[in-house]
């Protein structure tokens, strides 16, 4: 009697076993399908999303609704995508504009010049200053190209090359090269430098304290001076340049180290620039290790950077 029942158990217990492993297979199957799908389906649309990409299309954004890593990349690939996209809508505006504004100097220097060689007009210090203004026109232009050329530049860089530098000497070197330009603006200049040595590329904070020192000549509007301070702390050295300009409004201080990105849109881009000076000074202190913003109070800006000192 104790060996059928023996066996009796066996066989309920092989038939809940058997139950078990049956469900937990099939439980298993349909999760590892489920979640495989929640996987795949997204890295699937990503691997279109870069195909098109490849083939110079702009995709549009990949929806995903769970959480984790697989999301956290496709969110970054979705930001990559628009970040491109509105680069590119950039660059293409910009080089329209400036096609555009390359014709009007190029057919006024070519009406000129015709009427010069045919003797229609005669040449005078009123002309040759205008023939001149519409050159300085066009280098103004071709360097706002260049720039692009060095943004491209400036953002695969790490500046690993750098070397203990005499800080106050960089900023005189700076100076001097706008020194005319002060002296023609009828500028006051005032500069209170601490001296320190810091390691840094010499190269490109030069070309940093360049572009903001031009900034501030190219939109000042006052009588004040431009003051130009720098700041020895313990760890790092701080430079400002301060000057007098039209108000920027508070919503657009977070956009002016923008890419392509320029406050007064309707203003020439004879005066205006690229909006590719204050970007690629970002991108150089931010490779330093350093930081770089803007203070505004009404009609005066002071512009400033902190670089380590080691």
């Amino acid at each position: 009697m104790s060996y059928q029942k023996q066996v009796q158990f066996e066989a309920t217990l092989f038939q809940y076993l058997l139950i078990f492993s049956i469900s937990t297979i099939v439980i298993g199957s349909l999760t590892h399908f489920y979640l495989t799908k929640k996987l795949v389906n997204p890295l699937r649309e990503l691997i279109s999303s870069t195909k098109k990409m490849k083939q110079g299309e702009y995709p549009n954004p990949i929806q995903v609704k769970s959480d984790g890593e697989i999301s956290e990349l496709i969110n970054h690939f979705n930001e990559l995508v628009t970040q491109l996209k509105d680069n590119e809508q950039y660059r293409q505006k910009l080089v329209s504009d400036l096609s555009h504004e390359f014709r009007t100097p190029l057919s006024n220097l070519n009406g000129y010049l015709r009427a010069l060689q045919n003797g229609v007009i005669e040449g005078d210090q009123k002309l040759y200053q205008s023939l001149y203004e519409e050159t300085k026109r066009l280098i103004d232009l071709v360097e706002q190209m260049e720039q692009l050329e060095e943004w491209d530049y400036v953002s695969t860089q790490n500046f690993t090359e750098k070397s203990p530098v005499h800080i106050e000497k960089i900023v005189k070197q700076c100076i001097d090269m706008f020194r005319w330009a002060i002296q023609q603006a009828n500028i006051n200049l005032h500069v209170d430098v601490t001296p320190s040595i810091v390691t840094l590329n010499r190269s490109a904070i030069t070309q940093v304290i360049s572009n903001l020192l031009d900034n501030a000549i190219r939109y000042y509007e006052g009588t004040e001076s431009i003051t130009i301070r720098g700041i020895d702390f313990a760890s790092q050295y701080k430079l400002c340049i301060t000057g007098p300009g039209k108000p920027i409004p508070v919503e657009e201080r977070e956009r002016i180290f923008e890419r392509f990105y320029r406050v007064d849109q309707s203003r020439s881009r004879e005066f205006g620039g690229s909006g590719l000076g204050l970007a690629i000074s970002k991108e150089i202190i931010e490779q330093h290790r350093g930081k770089i913003g803007i203070i505004s109070e009404d009609n005066r800006h002071t512009f400033w950077f902190t670089l380590p000192k080691s």
